[in-house]
């Protein structure tokens, strides 16, 4: 497949998490991920969605990169301002925690201006 880019915008709210959860669904089975890869896309969008949606953006913007080899997301984040609240800072250790555990590789930009998915095909299987 040659690679592709898909852009996807909505208001940076919960209601919308389902919609950012089956773009990257579908664009996982578009770049043929098994089901279990499917699944971990999906994971891994929302909670980089709920990470987003944590610095406060009054809009989430999100990138997605298709390829042979992998899908790539990247979220725009807000500029936050202030230090989370205990809530919000827990809501982020989580989605952190999540993020390691079902994509290959996620990162804050160094500037914090964007969060970095990475699903490589076929990663799933050889776990």
């Amino acid at each position: 497949m040659q690679e592709k880019t898909v852009t996807l915008s909505v208001p940076a709210e919960p209601g919308f998490a389902r919609s950012v959860r089956m773009m990257a669904a579908n664009l996982a089975v578009v770049c043929d991920m098994s089901v279990d890869d499917v699944d971990d896309v999906r994971m891994a969008a929302e909670e980089a969605f709920v990470f987003a949606c944590a610095t406060d953006p009054q809009t989430c913007n999100i990138t997605f990169q298709l390829s042979d080899s992998q899908l790539t997301m990247t979220f725009l984040l807000g500029e936050g301002g202030e230090e989370p609240d205990e809530e919000t800072a827990e809501s982020l250790d989580l989605a952190e925690l999540l993020l390691s555990a079902v994509c290959d590789e996620y990162q804050v930009s160094p500037d914090g201006t964007s969060l970095r998915v990475t699903k490589r095909l076929g990663a799933s299987d050889a776990q």
